[in-house]
């Protein structure tokens, strides 16, 4: 059993990880590290919480250890749990620097432990069906994609660090920004430029709370967005090919659960989880044929942590890299250096 500790337990701890390893064969949620609330104990009564990060690394059977903190302590967190040689899981984005992440990675590769980001949406149904799309040829040589994540929030949440002026690492480019940016990375590799703009879209904000991220390829262009005030959500995928189209409309169905009352809890799910409802799925026009439903792949986070489990156990490759998690934060950062300056910047630009 792969003992695991969890450090942070705000949105993300517990809706994105807590249930993704208590949901994996093999993995066992030991510890919780929640300095002031008890909101651990009350779901996982049966799981030990701990109120200092000593305190959880004092309990030698804990070997891999998940950070999902806010962004400003993905580096501390990451150093002191990689020097008591623990694997470790960080959420996304890595940190909020390059020379951050890159001293991690070297950390971790001179203690011989694992590391790797948290880039769940790789197990999204639509990224699934649309990867597979690609890779068999049904839409020929792309030329387009566009990827969104639409939402409707008229204010910012109070209190919320991710919409704080100068707290490092804020700002929704931030936040949605590895997504998008991975999900480019693994479907069509690096591009030769980035240009970006993000900017806010509600009076009230005082971080970016929208973006446009453009990925310029040799043939291909990938636009990248965010919204905070889209009633009516655009497509969520488009992909358009010498061969043809693919459209997709609305998000996986798996957030929403697990940030309801409803969110699942040990190793049944049950069969239908990241199914899609057939009106739910993409639409796929081809050249000269009858444009037809695609159905959805069946989207699943906890095979992120089943990875992990297997790299640590057996050996088996990595699904998240660190050279990946690089090449993400490059993006990320990239992105952040053309919006600032307002110009294309070279993917072999220079970035703190």
């Amino acid at each position: 059993m792969l003992r695991v500790g969890l450090i942070g337990f705000g949105l993300a701890g517990q809706a994105f990880h807590a249930p993704m390893i208590r949901g994996v064969r093999g993995m066992e949620l030991g510890c919780v590290l929640e300095r002031r609330t008890d909101n651990a104990k009350n779901r996982y009564p049966e799981v030990r919480v701990a109120r200092t990060l000593d305190d959880l690394l004092s309990d030698s059977s804990l070997r891999l250890c998940v950070v999902a903190t806010p962004n400003d302590s993905h580096f501390s967190y990451t150093q002191a749990c990689l020097e008591a040689g623990r694997h470790v899981v960080v959420d996304k984005p890595f940190t909020p620097s390059m020379k951050e992440a890159q001293r991690l990675i070297a950390l971790a590769a001179d203690r011989k432990r694992l590391i790797t980001v948290y880039q769940d949406r790789r197990w999204d149904g639509a990224f699934l069906t649309l990867k597979k799309l690609i890779h068999s040829g049904a839409l020929g040589s792309v030329a387009e994609y566009e990827a969104r994540f639409d939402r409707f929030r008229l204010d910012p949440k109070p209190n919320a660090w991710r919409e704080r002026a100068k707290f490092p690492a804020a700002g929704v480019l931030w936040d949605l920004g590895p997504h998008l940016i991975d999900g480019a990375l693994v479907l069509f590799g690096e591009p030769e430029s980035i240009s970006a703009t993000a900017f806010c879209q509600r009076p009230a904000s005082t971080v970016d709370d929208a973006f446009d991220v453009s990925m310029q390829y040799p043939r291909l262009r990938a636009s990248l967005r965010a919204r905070i005030i889209a009633y009516a959500p655009g497509p969520h995928l488009l992909v358009h090919g010498t061969e043809g189209s693919f459209i997709k409309f609305g998000m996986d169905p798996q957030e929403e659960i697990l940030r309801s009352p409803k969110c699942p809890d040990g190793f049944d799910w049950g069969a239908d989880w990241g199914e899609e409802p057939e009106d739910r799925w993409g639409t796929l026009s081809r050249v000269n044929e009858k444009p037809r439903p695609i159905r959805t792949e069946r989207g699943d986070y906890r095979g992120f942590y089943a990875n992990v489990r297997d790299a640590i156990e057996n050996g088996a490759p990595l699904d998240v890299t660190p050279e990946q998690a690089l090449r993400t934060m490059r993006g990320l950062l990239l992105a952040h250096k053309s919006s600032r300056e307002g110009r294309v910047v070279r993917w072999d630009e220079v970035v703190e």
